[in-house]
């Protein structure tokens, strides 16, 4: 991925540094630890397009890293504190916004719950209603360039989708463990390239005249977008989070089915045939049975092997739900607007 275009002071000092060889300048990293923790000491709140970025850039050095920028990064201590400064006040935000909808939960008498009382409890989350549904518009309304935009959005998680919850299978253990590597099995197309989730997103792409290569659009997405990326990052990367990981995935499969079955009929809508809407028709039949798995066997064996992990499960699939509604929240009043949803204009083809 090329280096994106700072968006802050943060973030301005970040790719300066990252242009640079690891530990050539202490006193740099020094000193951009301190511009961290004082700026975020002022911030009224998280969703900072500066914070946004400068954590996503941050994580990417744990993926497919960025252009021109030394693999070394990755672990350097100073880099990891300065991520630790960012990410620790997203977490509690994320908490924050996730708490009221866990809060109103209706756990099971017997105390911590077995498999399937975890997955109702999740389904519970599942079947609440969010909001205006991005889904809906897409398939009723959306014009071919909102279209353009929502795969835009997506494609920051979508073009390397499943890598964020895959960090996730050596850290469980027995059935959880299990479940996770059937259902990322047949996200990476069941060893055929071509099958992959993130290539069919690609094709889609293409279909529309996009740029399918990952990160092309990366100074278009609004904090918003990036933060719904950086959650799986966090929860991901971060051991102690493996519950919130587990609920994430669960959240993101049982929520998945029905939308994608009317962005499916949106895009044919457009006018556009089968390779474009194979990714989101994939997704129909596919998430119908993951929801199962991802519920049941991730999320409730993770549970009962681990009681104590109920409340980060819990957790992550709140997060999913909240960051969900405030991304058609932003999407939809923007169009609404007659505005773009996006920070940059789209060109009109590749």
């Amino acid at each position: 991925m090329k280096i994106p275009e700072a968006r802050g002071p943060i973030s301005s000092g970040l790719l300066s540094l990252l242009v640079e060889m690891p530990g050539a300048d202490p006193a740099a990293e020094s000193a951009l630890q301190d511009r961290v923790a004082e700026r975020m000491s002022a911030l009224e709140g998280v969703l900072d397009e500066d914070v946004q970025l400068s954590l996503f850039c941050l994580y990417e050095l744990h993926y497919g890293g960025l252009q021109g920028v030394d693999d070394c990064w990755e672990w350097n201590p100073g880099l990891v504190r300065i991520r630790h400064l960012l990410e620790d006040p997203f977490e509690q935000w994320l908490r924050l916004q996730a708490a009221p909808l866990t809060a109103t939960l209706r756990f099971p008498e017997s105390g911590v719950p077995d498999s399937d009382e975890t997955a109702a409890l999740l389904f519970e989350l599942a079947g609440r209603d969010g909001g205006p549904s991005l889904s809906r518009h897409v398939a009723k309304k959306a014009t071919e360039g909102q279209a353009r935009e929502f795969l835009t959005h997506k494609s920051l998680y979508q073009l390397k989708e499943a890598d964020p919850h895959t960090w996730a299978i050596p850290r469980l253990a027995g059935r959880a463990k299990a479940a996770l590597v059937e259902i990322q099995a047949d996200e990476y197309g069941g060893g055929n390239p071509e099958r992959m989730h993130s290539a069919l997103f690609a094709r889609t792409m293409r279909g529309l005249g996009l740029d399918d290569r990952y990160g092309a659009y990366l100074d278009a997405m609004p904090a918003i977008s990036l933060a719904s990326v950086n959650a799986m990052s966090l929860f991901g990367l971060n051991r102690r989070l493996r519950g919130a990981i587990a609920g994430h995935l669960a959240m993101y499969e049982m929520t998945s089915s029905r939308p994608n079955q009317l962005y499916g009929n949106g895009f044919r809508r457009l006018g556009f045939g089968a390779d474009v809407t194979r990714y989101f028709d994939e997704h129909v039949e596919a998430d119908a049975v993951h929801e199962q798995i991802a519920g049941r066997d991730l999320a409730g064996g993770l549970v009962e092997a681990e009681p104590r992990l109920l409340e980060d499960v819990l957790f992550g699939a709140a997060a999913v739900s909240s960051l969900d509604a405030l991304f058609a929240a932003h999407v939809l009043d923007a169009w609404e607007d007659g505005k773009s949803s996006l920070r940059l204009p789209l060109p009109a083809t590749v």
